[in-house]
């Protein structure tokens, strides 16, 4: 006596199904259910737009002109997020640091011209790093720490070099024109990249 499952040993039916073997061959509503949602996790979006607005507010104070500048950096990095796009997220970076360079440009203070610089930094890696997971694990994994870790870590980074920056700035010679800290500061928001 053989157990074996009716169902299996039945022919194939009218649509050409094997018994209760039909779900297993990935047909379409397998398929379908088993999709995963690509886009970045929720909370890298929201670190990545706090950061951008904390850059904005930083350049504004700096300049309005540059801040309105990289403003459009918020924009871009939310756009970014939702349409998967690493290449909008490269445009919003280099909007912020146009902006940046422009409030330099227009004699903004050292100290906001360097939190908007480590402020973008820190919501490009964040940004970038969450479409990473989205591809990689999609937006239902558990990330909440692995973004955490990843954008304190970039914090760390970024205010490390831009405490660096700063004190080359101050124990230069006083009279160091702005452009030259506008450099420093990306070489700064470069350095913070690095380390991620």
């Amino acid at each position: 006596m053989v157990a074996v499952s009716a169902n299996r040993d039945r022919g194939p039916d009218a649509g050409g199904n094997r018994g209760s073997d039909a779900g297993r061959d990935g047909g379409p509503e397998t398929r379908e259910g088993r999709e995963r949602d690509a886009r970045p996790p929720t909370l890298a979006v929201v670190v990545s737009l706090v950061a951008a607005a904390v850059a904005t507010l930083a350049a504004l104070v700096a300049d309005p002109t540059g801040g309105a500048v990289v403003g459009v950096s918020v924009v871009a990095f939310a756009g970014g997020a939702l349409l998967g796009s690493a290449r909008v997220l490269s445009w919003g970076a280099a909007a912020g640091v146009a902006g940046i360079a422009l409030a330099a440009g227009f004699g903004g203070g050292a100290e906001p011209l360097l939190v908007a610089g480590v402020a973008l930094a820190v919501a490009w890696d964040a940004a970038d790093h969450g479409l990473s997971l989205g591809r990689q694990v999609g937006r239902a994994a558990r990330t909440r720490r692995n973004v955490a870790v990843h954008a304190g870590t970039s914090l760390l980074a970024g205010t490390l070099s831009a405490g660096v920056v700063y004190g080359t700035y101050v124990a230069a010679a006083g009279g160091q024109p702005i452009a030259a800290l506008a450099l420093l500061c990306f070489g700064g928001v470069v350095l913070a990249s690095a380390f991620r």
